[in-house]
Formats: C-alpha cells, structure tokens, sequence
C-alpha cells in the first residue's frame, strides 16, 4: 500500500480546487528551508488605515522615518475606513519591487487613495493578502477591476492558505450571525491572477519572505473575532480536508485564522522587518516565527496590525512585556492594534514606538 502524507494530501487538495473551479493556478509553496534575502532599503505607503490626520509630523526612532502623506487634491481628504492596505517598496542594489500587502475593507478607498497619492499600480509586481478578513480583501475585487489590464500578465496573489477561501461570519449582540464576506478564488480566475498558497515560507520577488503558517507557543491566544465555516460548493469555499478531520466539514466554529501569515524583510545590518496586518494569531508569535525561518536573531521593526485594541489590561501588559524582550528597534502599531497597546508599549518602551496615519510614508535603510 503506498504511503500518503501531509505533501501528497496538499497536492491534491490543490487538484480538487483546481477540478472544481476550473482554474489550475493555484500554487502550494513547497517545503523546506528558504534563503532569506538581505536588502538595502525598504518604504512602506500607508494606503488606507483606520485614521487620518492633518497635522501629522515627521519623526525618527533608530533611523526609521515617517512623513505625511498629502492628497494630491485639497479639495478632496485620503479616505480612512477600518483595514489596512500597505504599499512595499523593497530596494537591493539595483533591484526594486513593488509590492500590495491587503487592500482595505472598500474599493473606493483603495483607488481613491491611490489616484490622490499619486500612485501608479501599473508599477505592482505582486499582490500580498495576510488573512481571510474582509477590512483587509474587500477592496480586493474593485481594485482589479480597474487596473488589472495595466499590471503584469503574470500577476500572483500571495495567500496563507487555503482557509482565506472560507466563509467568515460576525456574531452580533444577539447571537445571531451576520455576513463577514468569502474571497472567491472563481473571481480571481476571471481576473487573471495567480494564486500562491503559502502555508510555508516563501521568498517573494528575491526581497521580501513570508513566515508561512505561525507556531504558537507563546502566552498570546486569539482574541474573539469573526466565525468560520469550513465548506466547499460549487465551486466557491475553502477545501479544508488537508488540514483538518472530516467532521468539521460544515462546522460554523470561533476563526483560529490556521494560515495568517506575515511578510518580512531583512534589512542590511538593520535586523528584520516583520510586518503584521492583524497578528490575530499573536504578534510576539509571528515575530518568533519570522525569526525562525530566517536564521536572523535581530529585530529591527515590527509593523502593523497587531489586534490588541480588544485585549484586556492584564493581558496587554503581558503580550507587551513579552514583545519587550524581542528588543525591537521600533514598533509601528497600526489598523487594529489599539491605542490601549500604543500607550502601554510607550510606557514599557519609551523611545521606540512611532505612530502613522493614512497616507503615511516610513522608510527604513539608507
């Protein structure tokens, strides 16, 4: 009888999927150790988070800068709403790639933005999506839609896994369960694009490196969010039969986010930019992770959404005492990280946390 293991169930949940939709560019990231590159230089646009302000000044932490960004019309401000979207411009030598990390929870703020930040899409190379949530991929659609015949025919979509197909879920006051929005890969199909599972690391573009699927063996828990229904039909839904047992097929069940992954740079004598959207499977986690599969032990900055607005206090004050001692550089909270997590990580690292807005340009490196 032959041997059937985690790769070769991988593969053909891979065939199903493509059998089913009738799109065969799926991609699972093959196993193994990855080669972390080193790069020179890397900005980061703030596109959409969930605020903006006027009045926002430059500042510098352990050379990592940030400046406003302007709305190219006065008469029209930069659209904030709830979710992230983030444009990464990674420089080695004379290599430069361009990168989108998420895409807000609504298209209009997306292309809004990009039209009022002066923003050619046409440059993309890739597009990245950390999780299933729809305040990171409900933009996901209107932005193809209006750029996709500009950007390259190969263009590949850089996913967790195979659970940012399932159908999600909030549970309102009353218990009952609203809509949270299903990334539908038969969309993606029409649109020409690529998909590339990584539920283990990847190196993207020769610059940048996914962590692949977070180990958790930190204090840190997922905090009540969204619900998750792990069913495929028609076509549409997440297979998840390579990762789970038969019986949570239809199952409605708390979202453990199983394939949340993070994109990372390793900065040149700098340490590791690790980038969070949400970090709903715990930041200190996802920094490990990164450190894990890149080999390197330093930690320059670490970015982004780190879902702790929700956390009580006793648990906060851990979670940040655990960050603590990664003895980051600096800290960059954005999108769901909280303004209880800002004023406690200044109070438990002073000097090291800056703060963003939509718009917002942090450039780190030379």
């Amino acid at each position: 009888m032959p041997t059937f293991n985690r790769r070769d169930a991988m593969k053909m949940s891979a065939g199903f999927a493509a059998a089913a939709t009738g799109f065969s560019c799926i991609e699972l990231a093959k196993a193994g150790p990855i080669e972390v590159p080193v790069i020179d230089k890397l900005s980061v646009r703030v596109l959409v988070d969930s605020a903006s302000d006027l009045f926002f000044k430059r500042a510098e932490v352990a050379g990592v800068k940030t400046e406003p960004g302007r709305s190219a019309n006065s008469m029209l401000p930069l659209h904030s709403e709830w979710g992230l979207s983030l444009l990464l411009e990674p420089q080695r030598g004379d290599t430069r790639r361009t990168y989108l990390l998420d895409f807000g929870w609504t298209p209009g703020a997306i292309n809004g933005n990009l039209d009022l930040l002066k923003v050619d899409a046409s440059k993309i190379d890739a597009l990245i999506m950390s999780h299933g949530h729809w305040d990171h991929l409900g933009g996901l659609m209107g932005f193809l839609d209006r750029h996709r015949k500009s950007m390259p025919s190969d263009l590949t979509i850089y996913a967790g896994g195979e659970d940012n197909f399932c159908q999600r879920y909030l549970r309102g006051a009353g218990g009952d369960l609203s809509d949270f929005g299903m990334l539908d890969r038969r969309d993606l199909a029409k649109r020409d694009v690529k998909v590339m599972l990584c539920e283990t690391p990847v190196v993207i573009g020769d610059v940048a490196f996914t962590t692949g699927k977070i180990a958790r063996n930190s204090i840190e828990k997922v905090l009540p969010n969204s619900l998750v229904e792990f069913k495929f039909k028609d076509g549409a839904g997440c297979n998840w039969s390579h990762y789970l047992p038969a019986e949570m097929e239809g199952k409605i069940v708390p979202d453990e986010h199983i394939h949340e992954h993070a994109t990372c740079f390793n900065l040149k004598n700098r340490g590791l930019v690790v980038i969070s959207s949400c970090g709903h499977v715990g930041i200190v986690n996802t920094v490990r992770q990164a450190m894990e599969v890149s080999g390197v032990q330093k930690v320059h900055a670490i970015v982004g959404g780190f879902h702790l607005g929700p956390a009580p206090a006793d648990y906060l004050t851990q979670v940040v005492a655990e960050m603590t001692k990664l003895n980051p550089d600096v800290v960059i909270p954005m999108h769901c990280s909280g303004l209880n997590f800002t004023q406690e990580a200044q109070r438990q690292m002073p000097g090291k946390v800056l703060t963003t807005t939509t718009g917002s340009r942090i450039t780190f490196g030379i």
